[in-house]
């Protein structure tokens, strides 16, 4: 299964990659929205799986909605493409591109903030991502990414990893 699922996002990761990066930061905007309006829910399962209290819980997705806000901003920065010097009168541009799929291990004690802060970072950059939540906290993590296929993810960008620590 594990490796049906990282040729899933090998296989998906070009498409994603020429994506427009404004539509990508888009889609992170739209996931802080959906964050935002679920926040009791996110809230309940942070609690229910990591012990989280209600402040803590608020923190916790306040700081995932952050993530997502921080990388569209800066994605839309850092993606254009910039012109470079040309010493000899040549025209020189640097563009960005994902590099393929990252994986990302999310610790029990911050299910979604560092769970997003992860993600969100490497998808908005192009890239698919396999991501493996602590397994104390599956179902942060699953909801989470339902949200972010409702904020318009292609289902094959990001792979859900379950399973032991």
């Amino acid at each position: 299964a594990i490796d049906a699922a990282i040729a899933a996002a090998v296989k998906a990761q070009p498409e994603w990659d020429c994506t427009p990066v404004d539509i990508r930061a888009q889609a992170l905007e739209r996931l802080a929205d959906r964050m935002e309006a679920e926040m009791p829910a996110l809230i309940a399962l942070c609690t229910l799986e990591a012990g989280k209290t209600i402040p803590d819980g608020i923190a916790e997705v306040r700081e995932a909605v952050d993530f997502c806000r921080y990388y569209a901003r800066e994605a839309r920065r850092a993606f254009e493409p910039k012109p470079l010097p040309g010493p000899t009168g040549e025209s020189n541009t640097l563009y960005l591109h994902g590099r393929g799929v990252f994986v990302c291990i999310s610790p029990w004690n911050f299910p979604l903030a560092i769970f997003a802060g992860q993600v969100v970072a490497a998808l908005v950059a192009g890239n698919a991502v396999a991501a493996k939540p602590a397994e104390q906290t599956p179902a942060v993590a699953q909801h989470f990414v339902e949200l972010l296929f409702e904020a318009g993810l292609p289902r094959d960008a990001l792979v859900l990893l379950h399973g032991p620590g």
